[in-house]
């Protein structure tokens, strides 16, 4: 069985040590949010699916490979079409600016057929969506729908991160589209700034994640771990794989904020979208001192 099927768009990231103007040398990586949180699943042990596009270029190449890699399953067709880039630049020691570059995408090609395809392949005990791909396209917010929609007949937990991206679409376009898809959606997340978006929502089960203060879930508030930030992008997905992996593990609410933070902090720590991400003999070191050395 799977224990989480996600999906969305994964695209190739340079991260550059300064502005992109003035030239010099970018590390190239990938980056998505749907996949980052499978990453994080998957090295916490759990049976990860993502369905995605890609482009038939050397970017879509690398994505395919890195995700495999990560031991995540694919559901994946290549297109004619590119596929999409984001740039991360750095433009103070803690503000980094996000470039792009994703309009007409092979990842927005995302379709109903593909999401077909993902749940033939296994029923997934839960299905993760987030807003990124409602945004991405007609057919990509199709494919979320119809994949919150298998998930209920199939008995699937469906999470919903509202995840929004100003770049990619207003709140209110955001609004109008997520809240409709929350009649069916069993756990919400969502940072204090995104609430509103949802608007008079009755999902069961709604987790707030409040950055370096922690999160909350119901009346249950759990604080973050204190750790030297050097990276924050994908720390929100870093909480939502830990999440996710408590709530498969059937830890109470307290402990599934717990095991989220404990993975934010990991993805905080380390520079990059994932790469950071912990298993789950991981977890343990944040018990230890301040500056200790395991030998």
């Amino acid at each position: 069985m799977t224990d989480v099927l996600t999906l969305g768009e994964t695209m190739g990231a340079f991260r550059a040590a300064g502005p992109f103007r003035l030239g010099g040398a970018a590390e190239l990586t990938v980056a998505g949010a749907e996949s980052n949180v499978a990453i994080g699943l998957a090295r916490l042990g759990h049976a990860v699916r993502w369905a995605g596009v890609t482009g038939v270029d050397e970017i879509g190449a690398l994505i395919r490979r890195t995700l495999l890699a990560e031991q995540v399953d694919l559901t994946t067709r290549a297109v004619e079409a590119a596929t999409g880039l984001i740039l991360f630049e750095p433009r103070t020691a803690d503000i980094t600016r996000v470039l792009y570059y994703r309009a007409g995408s092979a990842g927005s090609q995302l379709s109903i057929e593909d999401v077909r395809r993902a749940f033939d392949a296994g029923t997934p005990r839960i299905v993760h969506v987030t807003g990124i791909t409602c945004a991405l396209s007609e057919t990509a917010l199709a494919a979320v729908t119809e994949a919150i929609h298998l998930g209920r007949e199939a008995g699937s937990t469906v999470s919903f991160d509202v995840n929004f991206r100003a770049k990619l679409w207003s709140a209110q376009q955001a609004g109008e589209v997520i809240r409709p898809l929350l009649k069916q959606v069993d756990v919400l997340i969502a940072s204090d700034d995104e609430l509103p978006i949802t608007g008079d929502h009755k999902v069961p089960e709604v987790v707030v994640k409040h950055g370096d203060k922690g999160a909350t879930v119901g009346g249950v508030s759990v604080p973050a771990h204190e750790v030297t930030a050097v990276d924050t992008t994908g720390a929100g997905d870093a909480f939502v794989a830990g999440y996710l992996s408590g709530l498969l593990d059937g830890l109470t609410p307290a402990d599934r904020l717990r095991r989220g933070n404990a993975v934010a902090a990991f993805a905080v720590a380390t520079p990059g979208d994932w790469q950071g991400l912990p298993t789950r003999t991981d977890l343990d070191l944040l018990d230890l001192d301040s500056g200790s050395t395991v030998r």
